[in-house]
């Protein structure tokens, strides 16, 4: 039986450095993409998938944050949790974790921005998670991403078992800002501010981590170029331009 999330967390505490002079005043998640903020598009996904309640973190620019939740016409439920200091991504949803109950639940960044392929992302990760596993990544194909993402960030065996990057290794995935996690993944992780890749890797270690290879469309936005782009590119999507690069 397929697992069916119904709670999650929307990480939109982050500064947004990168995209300034845009994120000066705006928080990252605030901004504007196909007519729409970053974080109502990651909240409608959650929507879509099931997920009934949402945990919203926020730092840069909270108030704004909080008072664009409370406009909100739809579901889901949403939580603010104020960062006094930014605790990073792993410190983020550990703190958070009274509120998103016992059971695995969905992790966004507010940055992350994605049309699905045939079946919903969110769904083909739940698909996935089962009890041998404390997590599993969404990941997407770096010769895909029309931005520079280096060198990438995982290979992939063929049971969606994933590798990091070695020293000066090129390698064909980029983890795509959206994960599925059973709360034992934050297990022994500090109080405080920490990545998320530090309980990652001790998943890894274990062969308790797995991930799903993205098959719609995803974009990795972390400059006005980027974001510049990708509006262009949606907006080709629309009208049927030639400049569209899937068909």
């Amino acid at each position: 039986m397929t697992l069916c999330p119904r709670s999650a967390m929307v990480l939109a505490a982050g500064l947004g450095s990168r995209m300034r002079p845009l994120t000066d005043t705006t928080a990252k998640p605030l901004l504007r993409l196909g007519g729409r903020a970053l974080l109502d598009h990651a909240l409608d996904h959650l929507v879509d998938a099931g997920v009934e309640s949402v945990a919203v973190n926020a730092h840069w620019q909270a108030d704004a944050v909080e008072a664009h939740l409370r406009q909100r016409p739809t579901p889901p439920r949403t939580l603010l949790l104020r960062e006094e200091h930014l605790l990073e991504t792993g410190g983020g949803v550990r703190a958070a974790r009274a509120v998103l109950g016992d059971d695995p639940f969905f992790v966004v960044n507010g940055d992350a921005f994605w049309l699905n392929g045939p079946i919903s992302a969110l769904l083909r990760l739940a698909a996935m998670f089962d009890d041998a596993v404390d997590a599993v990544l969404l990941v997407h194909r770096t010769s895909h991403v029309h931005a520079d993402v280096g060198r990438g960030d995982f290979s992939l065996d063929k049971w969606g078992t994933p590798r990091r990057r070695g020293e000066r290794e090129v390698v064909p995935y980029i983890y795509a800002g959206v994960q599925l996690i059973h709360p034992r993944l934050l297990h022994g992780m500090p109080d405080g501010a920490f990545s998320m890749n530090r309980a990652w890797d001790i998943a890894l270690a274990a062969g308790r981590l797995r991930a799903v290879v993205h098959d719609g469309i995803w974009f990795h936005l972390s400059t006005p170029a980027d974001l510049a782009e990708a509006e262009q590119i949606l907006e080709a999507r629309v009208t049927g331009d030639a400049m569209w690069p899937w068909h």
